[in-house]
């Protein structure tokens, strides 16, 4: 007590060779009919941990750690808002080049077809049949992405999550989520066991 952190003699930052990333486990399976947006009475049920020597495998473990899943092919749903338009263009192309296929509403498909990708189209939750929540529910989607802005959005992300929810797939809300995902999927292959001892002493 007192004393400088510098005079510790503490590792370094700089030279730490792990990432380590903190994960929420949320028990929304358990409560299907509930809203899954978050409210100050809403608690985790605990917190998991990934550690691994890059960021992609770290997010990856604390995903699978926290009990989701994340599929290795299939089709992705996107729809974004359009503040968000031009910043998932590369996710996009990532999940391509994985082998994914992609199905988004028409804004969204737009612009993906626009920067010379191929997508199909789909109804949002209000707009006809089928739409999204159908093509979940009917187990024809592995991963959703879907940032929305405005009360209408937020009915259609409420009807899409409670989905995912009921077919345990992955629904992510942000671009920042939506690449932390294509990082991880890109390297799950490669996961392998290593003891925290060993760690902390590379």
């Amino acid at each position: 007590v007192g004393q400088k952190l510098k005079d510790l003699s503490l590792p370094r930052w700089d030279i730490i060779k792990h990432v380590c990333i903190k994960e929420a486990v949320l028990p929304f399976n358990k409560f299907p009919a509930e809203s899954i947006f978050l409210s100050p009475e809403m608690k985790s049920t605990g917190e998991v941990m990934g550690i691994s020597e890059n960021f992609g495998l770290s997010f990856y473990k604390a995903t699978l750690s926290a009990g989701v899943q994340l599929p290795d092919s299939g089709l992705v749903f996107i729809s974004v808002n359009d503040e968000d338009k031009f910043k998932i263009i590369p996710i996009v192309r990532g999940f391509i080049e994985l082998g994914f296929n992609i199905i988004a509403t028409s804004g969204t498909a737009h612009e993906i077809v626009k920067n010379g990708m191929i997508t199909s189209t789909i109804f949002k939750a209000g707009e006809g049949r089928p739409n999204i929540v159908d093509r979940i529910k009917n187990d024809e989607v592995t991963l959703v992405i879907n940032t929305p802005l405005g009360p209408q959005s937020r009915y259609d992300e409420e009807a899409i999550g409670k989905a995912c929810i009921q077919k345990s797939i992955m629904a992510i809300t942000t671009i920042s989520a939506a690449d932390a995902v294509l990082r991880a999927i890109r390297t799950k292959n490669k996961i392998k066991v290593k003891s925290l001892q060993e760690y902390h002493s590379s």
